[in-house]
């Protein structure tokens, strides 16, 4: 069986929307290696209009756009399709894109979802929003959860971890990880922190430009600019388990997620965790995190003073989380869904 790729992100992208090409291609790899995977990464006119006529003459008899996007030719070779949808967040929270983005988003992640043969959602919150804003029927649909990179599910040795997180901060931290835009709310999370009579670092992982602009300004009025440590540079996968093996606590209480997946890295790592009520979060975290309202700064910082001053709860939510993740995040129980469907498609 010869499968097809969109693998643009596989190749050129460091966050998630990387990690899951990459993960799952190797877990397919990993499990079925009788698979010939045949990964395109075309530039942008082909990708978009020719790739399906590539993926036919190199006798591809499935193609698995990882990304949100399928090449508009697909359905005229004659080829499936699956396509992943991550999530559809210029619907869900339009105030952050531009309209020219939204347009095209619509045109090609929109598309894609309406004539895929089948779509792969990655969490049930996400498979509402196609169904809700692409009439995607039901049984069109399969919730697979994004795998998580293998590391993350080895324990990493508390001292090692520690070695390395003090390159970058020799303090107690709360962390959180993920691109600094008003989706993630790290303003939401700098007021709640600012709230806190005492104090550990506040280490954020991760980059952004207008929305960082507006959280730097916060940060300088509240006097934390000794506090907070932006660390814009770090992809490398055992660096983050570090972070995550040393953190006090990982905040992520985000409006809007397809799936959350820093969450399910830290709770593989005993890490307990302060996220959101709405959308994908509650799967993502379960019942071994503390889940608030976005908006809900005093709720927010309360949750976090807790933890810090608490030590066996955070014992215990780091567990339940872990005992979350490991029952439903098995990569390979995940990577044999996949394959599963494929089958099922042929």
């Amino acid at each position: 069986m010869k499968i097809g790729y969109d693998a643009k992100r596989y190749y050129h992208n460091n966050t998630g929307l990387g990690n899951y090409s990459r993960t799952l291609i190797n877990a397919i790899h990993t499990h079925y290696p009788k698979i010939d995977t045949k990964l395109y990464d075309e530039k942008a006119l082909i990708r978009t209009f020719w790739m399906g006529h590539k993926a036919k003459e190199d006798g591809c008899v499935l193609f698995h756009g990882l990304s949100n996007e399928l090449p508009r030719d697909i359905n005229k070779v004659g080829i499936k399709s699956i396509v992943t949808m991550h999530d559809v967040a210029w619907r869900t929270f339009p105030r952050m894109y531009k309209p020219i983005d939204i347009f095209l988003y619509e045109q090609k992640y929109g598309w894609s979802a309406k004539h895929a043969t089948h779509v792969i959602c990655i969490s049930e919150s996400t498979k509402k929003d196609v169904m809700r804003f692409y009439g995607v029927p039901e049984e069109r649909i399969s919730v697979i959860y994004q795998p998580v990179q293998q590391l993350f599910y080895t324990q990493m040795e508390k001292q090692k971890a520690a070695d390395i997180v003090k390159e970058y901060v020799d303090d107690d931290f709360i962390l959180t990880v993920g691109s600094i835009n008003a989706r993630k709310n790290l303003l939401g999370m700098l007021k709640a922190y600012a709230r806190l009579e005492k104090r550990p670092k506040f280490v954020v992982i991760g980059n952004g430009h207008e929305y960082r602009k507006l959280c730097e300004k916060f940060i300088a009025e509240k006097g934390l600019s000794n506090d907070v440590i932006i660390i814009d540079n770090i992809h490398e996968g055992y660096i983050l388990q570090a972070f995550y093996t040393c953190a006090k606590v990982l905040m992520y209480p985000s409006y809007y997620e397809g799936f959350g997946l820093p969450v399910v890295e830290a709770a593989l790592q005993h890490c307990p965790i302060i996220t959101s009520n709405v959308s994908s979060l509650p799967e993502a975290a379960g019942a071994g995190a503390i889940q608030v309202a976005p908006n809900d700064i005093k709720t927010m910082a309360s949750s976090l003073n807790r933890l810090l001053t608490d030590p066996q709860e955070c014992t215990y939510l780091g567990q339940k989380a872990y005992e979350h993740a490991t029952t439903h995040f098995n990569p390979e129980e995940l990577t044999n869904d996949i394959y599963k469907l494929y089958n099922s498609i042929l």
